[in-house]
């Protein structure tokens, strides 16, 4: 045998290693764990493992075509209220029944981590469907004869930077940029949005996590914004963390502005639990533990609240990637009280209200757009869900699918479900972003849902000294005070 054909074997040989490596180290790491064992109210919590390469496992968006439509959950219906559009996210819909949605997309930036993690995080968002440059508008879209489909179309701006976050108030239409809260002068019913905006707020921009939703408060002076994190788990610094993984809260009178609730990696859908009047969030929580964790969540978030990020995580539990002193004592982190599944991306909320048409079934409780896992094997999310809520405004049991199919089963999805809201008749509007369709969900024939009755009872009498154990005060209320559902 020539030297040449010896070389040329070796070669062959070390080539087949390499790609045996290849696979080795890029298999992922499969979920050992059913999703429906990390939903709920007690989740199942995996043993960390930690990646240094990551599983990935991203299906591409290749759209719906003209008839193609997600299924719908027994008794409902799912039709197109509007597509074409480009890459559709935030959905509002205004009190004449006006539905804005801005077109937007990341922002130009830097991902923390590094070189290597800028490479495949660019791989990630072009596989994704969230490569493409931002579009930047806000439209409006209307459904004048009501049936279901907007015949109108127009763009009120086009000159926003990545912006998500929508909210409409006495002639202020509130848009959150990625970089800045801004306020424009907006009368219900106008096709335009002519002027120069006021900028109310500067927010930290661009980052892992962009998109800046808000929220305006019951009484309408405040507004809710949530910012996430600018990385995974704070490997850039924590200086590059100021401001971030948190819900700022707003007061529109004075313009002082303060953190509402912190340690949430990646804060989305913010709503209002209409038992309580609380404010309930939906988060994204952290990668490279495996395919089980760590749970994406929905939670309440009472003022000065902490989620544990990027120390802990579901609680007290310690993520040991992360370096140096604890920026919270573990006894002070709040558990969230729903999981939503490992990874599945939760982003859109809506809870039930009066004259939602959605059945029987789906009458009293809060619906969420699950965007999508990249870091699970399987993939999972890509899907709208439903978890009921009691009679007290708690969450209780699974998860019920609302929309599905996203899937094919081959790698790919027709669509990745974004976000949520009412339509003016009571039906669930769904933006997809990647299909460029908002989807429209209710139950021909349904009677509209009554109202939810607001939780109340008396206050508590001031105290000058504890008795006994303050934790138990409920359970034992001082005489003459009686509790809700006593």
């Amino acid at each position: 045998m020539s030297r040449l054909i010896k070389i040329l074997i070796a070669l062959v040989v070390i080539l087949v290693l390499l790609a045996a490596l290849g696979w080795w180290l890029l298999r992922g790491d499969p979920a050992e764990l059913t999703l429906d064992e990390t939903t709920g109210t007690d989740p199942v919590l995996a043993a960390p493992e930690e990646q240094t390469i990551p599983t990935v496992v991203v299906a591409k968006p290749i759209g719906w075509g003209d008839d193609g439509a997600p299924v719908a959950a027994e008794g409902l219906e799912v039709s197109r209220f509007a597509d074409g559009l480009d890459h559709p996210r935030v959905i509002y819909t205004m009190p004449n029944g006006d539905v804005l949605v801005t077109l937007t997309n990341a922002p130009e930036r830097v991902v923390a981590g590094g070189w290597l993690t800028n490479l495949v995080a660019g791989f990630l968002f072009a596989e994704a469907g969230a490569g493409e440059p931002s579009p930047d508008q806000l439209v409006l879209l209307r459904d004048g004869d009501g049936d279901g489909v907007a015949e109108e179309r127009h763009v009120l701006r086009d000159d926003l930077a990545s912006p998500s976050g929508l909210a409409w108030a006495d002639g202020k239409l509130y848009v959150a940029n990625h970089d800045a809260l801004l306020s424009f002068d907006y009368d219900a019913g106008a096709t335009t949005l002519p002027g120069e905006p006021e900028k109310l707020a500067d927010l930290p921009g661009g980052g892992n996590h962009w998109m800046r939703n808000v929220l305006l408060s019951e009484d309408g002076t405040a507004l809710y914004i949530a910012v996430g994190s600018a990385s995974n788990i704070a490997e850039g610094g924590m200086e590059a963390e100021d401001g971030r993984a948190a819900i700022h809260e707003l007061n529109l009178e004075s313009g002082f502005a303060r953190i509402f609730g912190a340690g949430l990696r990646n804060p989305n859908g913010l709503a209002l639990n209409p038992w309580s009047g609380e404010l309930w969030t939906t988060v994204n929580e952290r990668d490279m533990l495996g395919s089980d964790l760590v749970p994406d969540y929905l939670t309440d978030v009472p003022i000065g609240a902490h989620y544990g990020w990027p120390w802990f995580y579901y609680g007290d539990t310690t993520d040991d990637r992360v370096k140096g002193a604890y920026g919270i004592n573990p006894s002070y982190v709040r558990t969230p009280r729903y999981a939503l599944g490992a990874h599945v991306a939760a982003l859109g909320l809506v809870f039930s209200q009066e004259g939602s048409r959605m059945g029987e079934g789906f009458a009293n409780g809060a619906f969420i757009a699950r965007h999508g896992s990249w870091n699970r094997k399987p993939a999972a999310g890509y899907d709208v869900i439903f978890v009921e809520f009691d009679e007290r405004g708690n969450p209780i049991g699974k998860p019920k699918k609302v929309l599905n199919s996203f899937l094919t089963g081959n790698g790919e999805t027709h669509g990745r479900p974004t976000w949520l809201a009412w339509d003016q008749t009571g039906a669930l509007l769904v933006s997809d972003d990647t299909a460029g369709i908002i989807w429209r969900v209710m139950a021909p024939g349904a009677e509209g849902t009554p109202a939810i009755e607001r939780i109340k009872g008396d206050r508590l009498p001031p105290q000058i000294q504890l008795n006994g154990d303050p934790a138990r005060a409920f359970e034992n209320p001082p005489p003459g005070i009686t509790m809700p559902g006593m």
